[in-house]
């Protein structure tokens, strides 16, 4: 190997630095040790928020440079001369102890602007729930009401020099850097949570494809299995079923010595049986050992020249520099290539093993994967809570409890506990709870489970709603603005902000009031089914003589056109009545 394609470990300004030698425009970057998963809900957004100050004073540049706000780490990278990576870097920095407030407003705004052009994934809500690696599903709430105070303490508190790894890859360490940053404490990597009871799991989405979220052991194996099973997923419903025309797979590591492993095949409606058969016959295979030599050689050839280029190490450094924050040992490309041709079709067979063991699967709406295995991840509460109930009035409406301890929504579609569905949240668990000026609440568990409270549709009590917000925490409560349409009783509440693809416990459907319902008399109910019955054998009389009429020799035109007329007429006078009697009684 290249000696000059090596990477070496230093310092700058107390910060550790990984440097690597690089002909061309110089590359660095600063990662820190914070992202969206050390946040909660009603406060995420934070990190993306400071990111976006820090560079605001950077401008508009001819050099390329930008930040990305992930899981669990924070990037400013940049690409240009030697000059001007110096003036970048020192830029980040001095905007991270000095923070300009004034922009805070118009920074808010263009964040919520990228946000609505966001699609969120709704694997990692269903994975974690609405906590830690979850909160990437959800909308960054925390923006709109942050302060300036808050956002200054989270930029003291995870910014910091002990907190981050620069990494260079040049001719040598560009002259003038001053990366002046306080000091703070190195963090540990976030806390990983579970939503999941039972793996593995599947669930139904709306969206037209298959999608695999598995966490396996971040190794080599791991690494090349992901290649091999796209290249089996694309051979057999593209190549050879023609179900499927995008299919790929990936391995992104969590830095905690997992990897998550996706994959994903898209499809037509009339497809989707195909796909997700297909899909799951490939798992099935690779769990069963079938994996072919040539398909582990093609993707490890791939894999040795892209680790052999000249690149390879410039590109390997900011994974290395996540590595360095997390604590975890970092190789170079010469361990990776021994380790990568010691691979086996066994060792990948392993790995769908463990793959299968951890699995979540997306799959249409519609259709589920409880024939191959897989159980259906939870949509709803083991208990209620108890305490007052609150309804509509309404016969099969969901009924509403506000306890002590949380909320419940509970549903019931046929008789027994099998047509019971309860969704609860707890007070000490509620992740977040979206306030409307109106007095309609939402609140969401640690487990994505979600619950609306709507006074105007339930008739909650002003003492209920006041126990709510009294035991709801205030970190959690996430103020949102006035609706302009409120749900009330005979309208379906608003679906609120979120973006959860977990499905929540909403109110009833569109409906009237118990007071303004429309009611039938029995002479009325007799009065319609009596001029319907004579309506219907006029007009089925007056249909035939018009069809067939003409065709009778015995019978003149005029007499043909009377007498039709004369039958659709009568069917005319008896079918009005009751159509009037309909529209009273349905105006009442």
């Amino acid at each position: 190997m290249n000696p000059q394609s090596a990477v070496h470990r230093t310092e700058v300004d107390g910060i550790p630095t990984l440097f690597t030698y690089a002909a061309g425009p110089v590359r660095a970057g600063l990662v820190f040790r914070v992202g969206i998963a050390d946040e909660t809900l009603g406060r995420a957004g934070l990190t993306h928020l400071v990111e976006h100050l820090a560079l605001y004073r950077q401008g508009v540049a001819d050099y390329h440079y930008n930040g990305a706000t992930k899981a669990a780490f924070t990037h400013f990278h940049v690409e240009g001369a030697e000059h001007e990576i110096a003036a970048y870097l020192t830029g980040v920095c001095a905007s991270l102890t000095d923070l300009p407030m004034d922009r805070l407003e118009t920074e808010k705004e263009i964040l919520r602007t990228e946000e609505s052009r966001r699609d969120s994934a709704p694997l990692p809500l269903w994975r974690y729930g609405a906590q830690g690696y979850g909160l990437v599903s959800y909308p960054e709430w925390g923006v709109r009401n942050a302060s300036a105070r808050d956002v200054w303490q989270w930029a003291q508190s995870w910014f910091t020099a002990d907190n981050a790894v620069l990494w260079i890859a040049g001719e040598h360490i560009p002259a003038g850097l001053s990366l002046k940053l306080p000091a703070g404490d190195r963090r540990p990597m976030p806390a990983v949570t579970s939503a999941l009871p039972t793996t593995p799991a599947y669930f139904s989405d709306g969206t037209g494809g298959v999608l695999l979220d598995a966490v396996v052991a971040d190794t080599t194996a791991a690494w090349l299995y992901s290649g091999v099973l796209e290249r089996e997923l694309t051979r057999a419903l593209r190549q050879e079923g023609g179900h499927s025309y995008t299919t790929a797979s990936d391995l992104t590591p969590r830095r905690d010595g997992f990897a998550v492993l996706a994959a994903f095949a898209d499809a037509l409606p009339a497809k989707q049986d195909a796909v997700l058969g297909g899909f799951v016959d490939v798992l099935a295979g690779f769990q069963a050992g079938r994996i072919a030599q040539a398909d582990l050689d093609a993707v490890r050839g791939r894999a040795d020249a892209a680790l052999s280029s000249p690149e390879a190490a410039a590109r390997r450094l900011p994974g290395m520099a996540e590595d360095l924050l997390a604590g975890r040992p970092w190789r170079d490309a010469a361990e990776l290539r021994s380790e990568m041709w010691a691979v086996t079709p066994g060792h990948l067979h392993e790995v769908a093993l463990e793959a299968a063991g951890t699995a979540l699967l997306q799959v249409p709406s519609g259709h589920s994967a409880d024939w191959a295995g897989y159980t259906a991840a939870p949509t709803a509460s083991d208990r209620a809570v108890t305490g007052p109930r609150f309804i509509t009035g309404r016969v099969g409406d969901a009924e509403l409890t506000v306890g002590d301890d949380g909320v419940s929504l509970t549903e019931r579609s046929s008789p027994g506990p099998e047509g019971t569905r309860v969704a609860t949240v707890l007070y000490r668990s509620c992740a977040a709870m979206l306030s409307r000026p109106d007095g309609g609440r939402r609140l969401i568990g640690a487990d994505g489970i979600t619950v609306d409270v709507e006074p105007a549709v339930y008739g909650v009590e002003p003492s209920a709603l006041a126990v709510i917000d009294a035991a709801v925490p205030p970190d959690a409560v996430v103020p949102l603005p006035p609706r302009p349409h409120p749900p009330r009783l005979d309208r379906a509440p608003a679906s609120g902000t979120t973006t959860s693809a977990r499905p929540t416990a909403a109110p009833p459907a569109t409906g009237t009031a118990p007071a303004d319902r429309p009611r039938r008399t029995g002479g009325q109910t007799v009065g319609i089914v009596l001029l319907g019955v004579l309506g219907g054998c006029f007009g089925l009389l007056a249909l035939m003589l018009t069809v067939f009429g003409a065709d009778d020799p015995e019978t003149s035109v005029g007499e043909w056109l009377a007498m039709s007329g004369f039958l659709w007429g009568v069917t005319a006078l008896l079918a009005w009545p009751a159509v009037r009697i309909l529209r009273r009684t349905n105006r009442r």
